[in-house]
């Protein structure tokens, strides 16, 4: 390992943590102080890109395969390398935040993979992100347990062989952390922290353990993107003297420009490559915020009218598997969010056979495996991958080259026959305001309706809204959807919120801000990136 240089970092407005001190080590911030001086300006270029990309789709409302990259696309030679043993096999994959409680119990849910999620599922306190991080050094080293206060009921971890891998999600290239400042007082940016204390506190661990640090990058929107990823691989491993290539990433395809740029995408990252995945609200958040000027072609309906058979959304699931699959990478299916109810078997018995439906499509199309959010479900997920895959590890070896996909079939939306509703309208408002409030309390994954919601959810029922209003949208009862309706379907949710908790967890909570922000970024003239940008000025802690 490379001696370190001594930390210019400082931690600024934080309280002191139980245990930070075995995470936010000298030599592992001189690390992640080393990571940001040499990679943080070229994030900072590849924002600035991002800004300049979506202006030319405003200009010419479409998008295409780039010319510059043909060569890649069309070299049949190069493959990602082998996966290691330990992502040979990935054919359930449950999601969650690394609280202690989930820690533990998704490692033990008989899921071949747990996404460790300091992204989308988990809101980032100084306490979520410096706790997270102990957790998982807990569960490497095998000193971790829970007992749930409420209930007394005690979580130990299964022996080593029957856990799930962990591949962990950093935050994603937009967001900075406050809470950890250079020289000049300029925040780290989160996906260098959350990465950067990662690997320096595990990689070696994990390799000893016969395992690797293994990550998700999320909400990549190019291939420059994932290259800048693969340099910081690079300088990474040599820093802590590992092997090259031992570091392996899956990209979810989350962002519409990515979808244009798989195959570049895993060129950039081939020594590093795992796979790639389909998520579907992120994706649709995506194309809302990349054609929201694109007319009336381009509004979405409803959210949940956007199933994955949707023409465009089978554009894009169907390029996936058959780029990954060309290429030599797992393809990764999407989530199945549906909590079950401990009261109400019938709705379970219905939302069970959708989720066994929509895995079994998965697993017919090629998929190599899928997302769930909760325990229950990793045995249905199971038994569709099982019936495909049987004995093999996946199904590489399908190559889908009946698969023909042109540029204009990803964004042909108006080929959706649905429409937007009132009862849409009113669930956009509804999920938004309580997913805000709950993530203005520290929650990431939040349950909402039988569903587990995380902020990507909330970033397209407020794109949603948006892109109603802007469109001068009529809905399905003939009103035109206007900021004075928005105005009003979150007052009546607010009063209704009121109603349902009682004036005392009303007046606790964080609802009247919930409300404000919620309106605020459906109805604002400039539409916000990202909804948790100005909702991270507003978090505590």
């Amino acid at each position: 390992m490379s001696a370190p240089a001594p930390s210019t970092l400082a931690i600024v407005d934080a309280e002191p943590l139980p245990r930070q001190e075995e995470v936010l080590t000298e030599a592992a911030l001189a690390f992640v102080a080393e990571l940001h001086r040499r990679f943080t300006p070229r994030r900072d270029e590849l924002l600035a890109r991002r800004a300049e990309r979506r202006a030319e789709i405003a200009r010419t409302s479409t998008l295409d395969f780039l010319p510059e990259t043909a060569s890649i696309r069309e070299d049949d030679s190069w493959k990602v390398a082998p996966a290691p043993a330990a992502l040979q096999d990935r054919r359930v994959e449950i999601t969650g935040p690394t609280d202690r409680k989930m820690t533990i119990n998704a490692l033990n849910s008989g899921a071949k993979v747990w996404l460790a999620d300091f992204e989308d599922a988990s809101a980032p306190t100084w306490e979520n992100v410096v706790l997270g991080q102990l957790n998982l050094i807990d569960a490497y080293t095998r000193k971790i347990d829970f007992t749930d206060e409420r209930t007394g009921k005690s979580y130990a971890l299964r022996p080593d062989e029957e856990l799930a891998t962990v591949v962990m999600r950093p935050r994603g290239w937009h967001l900075g952390e406050r809470h950890l400042v250079d020289e000049r007082g300029v925040p780290v940016p989160g996906a260098l922290v959350d990465f950067g204390l990662y690997f320096f506190h595990n990689a070696q661990r994990l390799l000893d353990l016969g395992k690797g640090p293994y990550f998700y990058l999320p909400k990549t929107e190019s291939h420059l993107e994932a290259r800048l990823w693969n340099e910081i691989f690079v300088f990474a491993q040599d820093y802590v003297g590992i092997p090259q290539g031992t570091v392996r990433a899956t990209v979810l395809i989350e962002t519409i420009t990515a979808a244009y740029e798989m195959e570049e995408i895993l060129y950039e990252l081939r020594d590093h490559a795992a796979g790639l995945n389909a998520g579907r609200w992120d994706y649709l958040f995506s194309i809302v915020k990349n054609f929201r000027d694109g007319g009336a072609k381009f509004v979405l309906p409803d959210r949940n009218a956007v199933t994955m058979t949707a023409p465009f959304m089978r554009a894009y699931t169907e390029l996936l598997v058959r780029t990954c699959h060309k290429r030599g990478a797992h393809a990764i299916g999407g989530m199945a969010a549906f909590i079950p109810s401990r009261k109400d078997p019938e709705v379970n018995k219905v939302a069970f056979e959708k989720v066994r439906a929509d895995k079994d499509r998965e697993a017919g199309d090629g998929f190599d495996g899928s997302w769930v959010a909760h325990p229950d479900l990793v045995p249905i997920a199971m038994e569709s991958f099982d019936k495909v895959l049987g004995d093999k590890p996946n199904q590489k070896d399908r190559l889908r080259e009946d698969v023909d996909v042109k540029a204009a079939d990803l964004i042909a939306i108006d080929a959706l026959d649905a429409k937007p509703t009132y009862a849409g309208l009113v669930n956009a408002v509804q999920v938004g305001i309580r997913y805000i409030e709950a993530w203005l309390r520290g929650l990431g994954a939040v349950a909402i309706f039988n569903l587990m919601e995380d902020a990507a959810t909330a970033e397209i029922s407020r794109s949603q809204i948006w892109q109603w209003i802007n469109a001068g949208v009529v809905l399905d009862n003939g009103e035109k959807v206007t900021a004075d309706l928005a105005r009003k379907v979150a007052a009546a949710e607010l009063d209704a919120i009121r109603a349902e908790i009682g004036d005392e967890a009303f007046t606790a909570g964080h609802w009247q801000e919930a409300h404000d922000l919620l309106l605020k970024v459906s109805l604002d003239e400039d539409y916000a990136d990202f909804l948790t940008l100005p909702a991270y000025e507003q978090l505590k802690g």
